[in-house]
């Protein structure tokens, strides 16, 4: 049997403690210079050693601070404007490391599989970075490499996440935090099997084939390992350019945007799990969507999905029982009227824009820099006179995916009848039919359910 040298290791896990303690204990160090010989910029100057210490460390540290620059005004404008360039803008690894990561995935000639290959990476990210490569056919390519010993990286950090969520069970014990913890740490492992992303990849080519107006880049199974990943190139805008645009062009953005999330998941029982800026672009003058990075791509059982959808028309139609049920769909156990009205706090915060038959922002009404605090806050005040609660697994990258989607439509302010969106989103849906159409779907591509 032949030696990986980049599996899971024993010493590997040590050394990226010891790189992950160094690194925070350095950003500390720097924080209390700032406080010391800083005039006037210290939050500035904070946020920046931050971005630079995690751009360097990489992996899922990495991955949280890109989902917390994705929600507005939880972060001080500083820290959120540094953390947002990470999605895009990461640190990348030197040609050096190209060459060998190259090398050591298509051989020594690797270089000839290729009519050009830029080593100047395109874009880096949490953990890998993309290059832009000419086929022979002159096709132009994304070649997306993994950075190394990230299989090591991931335990490390996971460990670490474990303790820090143990630590905050016994500060707030109201919270139960361990599938969380469990469901996170799965999905993260996902996110390296490179062959997974590739049929992740072809899953939603297949399911959007018949739009013009959402595309998926296409996968070199020929030009990919497990490591390294070859696919279409897709050019695009980011979501950001699209900010100061007029509010039509604003609004379809979002509008495509909303589709090809909520479609997916009402359609096939998916999500697109990993919803930062950096994911999205846009062509035609923002009539056409790229959805990009299939890395974390979320496989719901159908009864899930039917929770989702049953929470909606309960909350609707005023049925508490209803509201009980779909939470326990969502795998909440022992549920209490009293609890199930703590969670209804959130739940009317998430499906907000969903309850109102008119056109509206999805924060409508809610003064800048409140944008989900005061839930948040009612929500832990509450809990901790009627939990505890066990935070199903299921319902941590569904949460996410959510607030993530909301914060896109923030950035761009769009306006629109979001119910009328989502209504539309589930013309034809019920449990039995999605779960036909999801094990086609995933057998075709030869993804696990």
């Amino acid at each position: 049997m032949v030696d990986d040298p980049e599996r899971d290791r024993l010493s590997g896990r040590v050394a990226r403690f010891a790189r992950v303690g160094a690194g925070l204990s350095g950003a500390a160090a720097t924080f209390g210079a700032n406080a010391l010989f800083a005039n006037g910029d210290t939050t500035a100057r904070n946020a920046k050693a931050l971005k630079e210490t995690l751009g360097k460390l990489k992996g899922p540290l990495m991955k949280v601070a890109q989902l917390l620059a994705t929600v507005p005004d939880l972060l001080p404008p500083e820290f959120a404007a540094e953390l947002a360039e990470l999605q895009t803008n990461a640190p990348a690894m030197g040609p050096a490391f190209v060459r060998r990561r190259m090398a050591a995935e298509l051989g020594p000639d690797w270089q000839s599989r290729f009519a050009e290959f830029d080593q100047a990476p395109a874009a880096a990210a949490s953990l890998g970075q993309v290059h832009r490569a000419t086929a022979h056919d002159g096709r132009t390519l994304a070649v997306k490499l993994q950075y190394p010993e990230m299989q090591s990286a991931v335990e490390s950090d996971l460990g670490q996440l474990r303790v820090m969520l143990g630590l905050g069970r016994q500060m707030f014990s109201a919270i139960d935090t361990r599938e969380m913890a469990e469901e996170i740490g799965e999905r993260i492992r996902e996110e390296l099997d490179y062959d997974r992303e590739a049929r992740a990849m072809r899953l939603y080519g297949a399911y959007f084939a018949d739009r013009d107006d959402i595309w998926i880049p296409t996968p070199e199974p020929d030009l990919s390992t497990a490591r390294l990943l070859t696919m279409e190139w897709l050019d695009g805008e980011g979501l950001r350019t699209f900010k100061d645009a007029d509010q039509k062009t604003r609004n379809q953005v979002a509008r495509i945007l909303f589709e090809g999330w909520w479609s997916p998941l009402t359609h096939l029982g998916i999500i697109h799990g990993d919803p930062h800026l950096g994911n999205y672009s846009f062509a035609e003058a923002g009539g056409r969507l790229n959805l990009l990075d299939f890395g974390c791509v979320r496989i719901f059982p159908p009864k899930f999905v039917g929770g989702v959808v049953k929470l909606y028309r309960s909350i609707v139609a005023g049925d508490k029982a209803g509201e009980i049920a779909a939470y326990e769909a969502w795998g909440f156990k022992g549920l209490s009227q009293d609890l199930a009205d703590v969670l209804g706090i959130w739940a009317r915060f998430i499906y907000g824009p969903l309850l109102d038959d008119r056109v509206r922002t999805v924060a409508d009404g809610v003064a800048p820099g409140a944008y989900g605090r005061r839930e948040a806050f009612q929500v832990k005040k509450a809990l901790e006179e009627k939990g505890p609660v066990t935070i199903p697994r299921e319902f941590v990258f569904m949460d996410r995916a959510a607030i993530g989607l909301g914060s896109a439509f923030l950035h761009l302010g769009a306006e629109h009848n979001w119910r009328r969106l989502f209504e539309a989103s589930l013309e034809g849906f019920s449990e039995a039919a999605l779960g036909a159409r999801q094990a086609a779907a995933l057998a075709a591509v030869g993804l696990a359910a």
